[in-house]
């Protein structure tokens, strides 16, 4: 199969059969969770192999189940792609609270970066809400798994403590903003 086609030429594309525009709330949805999928590819780069690693790794797959069930049409989903269950989400609730452990309480707004690796981590988070924002206009016009909402919202608060526990681990002081 050859990398091109010519299809998209005129601004639209496939949508596992049927044709729409590149502007399309769903491509909007499945471009921002592929550009957060690739975001978490970066930081996965620059994280030591660990259980924060395979994390990321495991919501590497989870943005994939995402997309696939995102790529079909609700009258075309049914049993086709596997839907992201609450299951996924408690998963991450776990990691957030193991990942709070011992950070100080938030009481100002953090700057991103710090070490390189947190503030990948921190780009990660920011793309994480833009995809969330992408999902919710796309759950205004059509049916969408309202798993995959509280899922993405949980994302971002994880990669945020994950940055922040990256820094304290690097021994990197955290930034607020001076207002």
């Amino acid at each position: 199969m050859p990398f091109f086609t010519g299809r998209g030429d005129a601004g639209e594309t496939d949508l596992l059969g049927t044709r729409v525009s590149k502007d399309h709330r769903r491509i909007e949805a499945l471009g921002a969770l592929d550009e957060l999928n690739s975001a978490l590819g970066v930081a996965l780069v620059t994280l030591n192999e660990g259980p924060d690693a395979r994390l990321l790794g495991e919501v590497q797959n989870d943005l994939f189940t995402v997309g696939a069930e995102l790529a079909l049409a609700p009258e075309q989903s049914r049993g086709l792609a596997p839907p992201l269950g609450p299951r996924r989400v408690q998963g991450l609730e776990e990691a957030i609270a193991r990942l709070e452990t011992g950070l100080d309480p938030q009481k100002a707004f953090v700057l991103p970066g710090g070490s390189l690796a947190a503030a990948q981590l921190h780009y990660a988070r920011a793309v994480a809400r833009r995809a969330e924002r992408r999902v919710v206009s796309l759950a205004l016009e059509e049916d969408v798994n309202p798993e995959i909402l509280r899922y993405l919202n949980r994302l971002s608060t994880l990669l945020h403590a994950l940055a922040l526990r990256t820094n304290l681990e690097a021994r990197v002081k955290e930034r607020h903003p001076s207002y």
